[in-house]
């Protein structure tokens, strides 16, 4: 029997939340739970190229292509869309917070303007050039090789540690400079100018300037790699992260793509909010949280029964994830001598496209509680269950359609 949830909640690969929603239909209710109370803001959205973005996943031995987004707004259809963002980005930061706006050549003068209107031109905070050599080479102009990152504060109070994103200055002879070793063992350089002698220690931090060439784009094989188009390296998010924001802060994410924002707060011990409106978006973070577990069962209790986690993942459908359309699926529950397990097969899921995830759990009062996650599972196949009860099956497809099952007792 298909049944309706609307969200799911994972005893691990948080701590965080993510909603599938558009940016824009989601501001009412995150200023309603987080107004004045979010440490950092990174925003990558569209960046205006009139073009069409996908999600691209191997499927026996061949790759599936999947629409995610359309960057196709008229200019002031897109300023207009991204006012409203803005503006609600600004009420829910903190007063010590601030907000990294990722964006190209397109729309950095128009946004660079509209922020200035928004937060206040005595709260540019640096215009990031992010300079990178993946890509062709074009022989009509200069190469575009940067994107613009626009850093604004929320006040005079912000949070700004550089501290925590130095790197020892390493080995390498900087300017001319002489080397040699002091009288404590410490490798050094030193150089003299304006008749005075400036002296710098291997092991002393460098702090990065406003022009960052020290993080690469992802390569086509690099393991980061998600398939998702537009994706940007963690090595990039940490830098933002580790500088605007401390252990146990909030950090959110409005266009959250292929999930690196959340990837990278986790890791670091923050905690997260991502919105999306795409369901591959939804199905990425996912991936990316919890796949280290894949089919290992996890226990139903916990985060899992509704009690208080601090490692907890809540992934919540909102209206985009809708899709009352007609499902079915051939699965059976089955009673051994071990206990219950559940055989799928593939051939019945009807709805046009492959499988690309499928879980094991239970549902609470329209939350889902997986206890068995598998990601392009190879269908038919069967799944032994750590509980001795029906249980509720979810399945997604490459659309990232999805449905839920309620599986009926086996007759004896």
């Amino acid at each position: 029997m298909r049944i309706h949830c609307s969200e799911e909640l994972h005893p691990h690969g948080g701590p965080g939340r993510f909603l599938l929603s558009r940016a824009e239909d989601a501001l009412p209710a995150l200023l309603a739970d987080y107004r004045g109370r979010v440490q950092l803001i990174y925003l990558d959205p569209p960046f205006g190229t009139g073009d069409v973005f996908h999600l691209k996943l191997p499927r026996g031995g061949k790759r599936l292509s999947i629409p995610i987004f359309s960057d196709t707004r008229p200019e002031a259809e897109y300023l207009g869309w991204m006012r409203t963002i803005l503006e609600g980005c600004r009420e829910l930061l903190s007063p010590t917070g601030a907000l990294y706006l990722h964006i190209d050549y397109r729309m950095s003068a128009q946004l660079r303007l509209l922020l200035d209107e928004i937060f206040g031109r005595q709260h540019f905070m640096n215009e990031i050039i992010w300079s990178y050599k993946t890509g062709g080479r074009s022989t009509r102009r200069y190469p575009r090789k940067h994107d613009n990152i626009l850093f604004y504060r929320k006040s005079s109070r912000v949070y700004f540690n550089i501290s925590a994103v130095g790197k020892p200055r390493g080995a390498e002879r900087r300017n001319h400079m002489k080397r040699f070793v002091d009288e404590d063992g410490r490798v050094c350089f030193s150089i003299r100018s304006g008749g005075k002698t400036y002296t710098y220690y291997e092991d002393t931090p460098v702090y990065p300037s406003d022009v960052w060439t020290d993080i690469e784009h992802l390569q086509q094989k690099d393991r980061e790699r998600v398939g998702y188009a537009t994706q940007k390296p963690e090595a990039l998010l940490e830098r933002i992260v580790l500088a605007s924001s401390r252990e146990g802060d909030l950090v959110m994410d409005l266009f959250s793509g292929s999930g690196t924002t959340a990837a990278v707060a986790s890791r670091l011990g923050r905690r997260f909010v991502a919105v999306d409106a795409s369901p591959a978006a939804l199905y990425t973070l996912r991936q990316r949280q919890l796949r280290a577990r894949s089919t290992k069962p996890l226990p139903l209790s916990g985060a899992a029964t509704g009690a208080s986690s601090e490692d907890a993942l809540l992934l919540c459908y909102g209206p985009a994830a809708a899709d009352e359309s007609a499902v079915s699926l051939s699965c059976t529950l089955l009673r051994e001598k071990r206990g219950l397990c559940v055989s799928v097969d593939a051939a019945g899921f009807d709805s046009g496209q492959p499988v690309v995830y499928l879980a094991l759990g239970k549902a609470e009062g329209g939350r889902f509680l997986p206890c068995i996650a598998d990601w392009m599972p190879n269908l038919p196949k069967r799944y032994a269950l750590p509980f001795d009860m029906p249980p509720v099956l979810q399945v997604v497809d490459a659309l990232g359609r999805q449905a839920f099952f309620a599986l009926e007792e086996p007759e004896p």
